[in-house]
């Protein structure tokens, strides 16, 4: 994925957080982008998107509608949309102009019914993607010690908001920080923590 930009899309502003927080977690230049977020905010984002500052935009489907998103390479419905139209909707974000794009999309036995609704509607039946299994499972610890650690800090986040609205002391919105460290990732960082996070490249 190096050079390329990237949306994710998920279901709720919850998933959208610790999505992000997990792909930096890994190395990866994420974004978040939701309806939870303030205007200031959700323009800091799509510039830093924008400017492949922050390569990988995670967000709703509420959230991304308006938006000039130009050249997309990829887009990843980790969350599969509940409305064929919301899928036309999303996959369009790529392979505009004549460009060259790749829609990925995550189907678990829950999401069958939609996903041949969706079928059914473009007229086509979807590839499936191939992978190597063995490759795959190398990956698997390292992205659930990743997604550990992004539930921690969502929860710190959360816990922040709270306090602030507790105190009314101040009314911004919450987001990935960049340059900051949360206590949890600080915490595991320490010699003989039961994680190791990899430093992540774009802070």
């Amino acid at each position: 994925m190096s050079g390329q930009t990237s949306i994710v899309f998920c279901a709720t502003c919850a998933s959208v957080m610790r999505i992000a927080l997990m792909l930096r977690e890994l190395g990866f230049g994420a974004v978040p982008l939701h309806g939870q977020l303030g205007q200031t905010k959700r323009l800091g984002a799509l510039n830093k998107f924008k400017s492949k500052l922050r390569p990988i935009l995670v967000c709703t489907d509420v959230a991304s509608r308006g938006l000039d998103v130009p050249n997309v390479d990829v887009v990843f419905n980790y969350d599969i949309p509940g409305q064929s139209k919301d899928y036309i909707h999303r996959v369009g974000r790529t392979a505009r102009a004549g460009r060259s794009g790749v829609a990925i999309t995550f189907v678990t036995q829950y999401d069958v019914e939609v996903y041949q609704r969706i079928e059914h509607l473009i007229g086509k039946k979807l590839p499936l993607y191939e992978t190597v299994e063995n490759d795959v499972m190398l990956l698997v610890d390292r992205v659930n010690e990743a997604l550990e650690v992004a539930k921690q800090e969502q929860k710190e986040l959360e816990q922040k908001k709270k306090n602030r609205k507790r105190h009314k002391s101040d009314d911004s919105d919450d987001d990935l920080e960049d340059g900051g460290e949360s206590k949890f990732r600080k915490k595991i960082k320490k010699k003989g923590g039961e994680f190791m996070p990899q430093k992540n490249n774009y802070e």
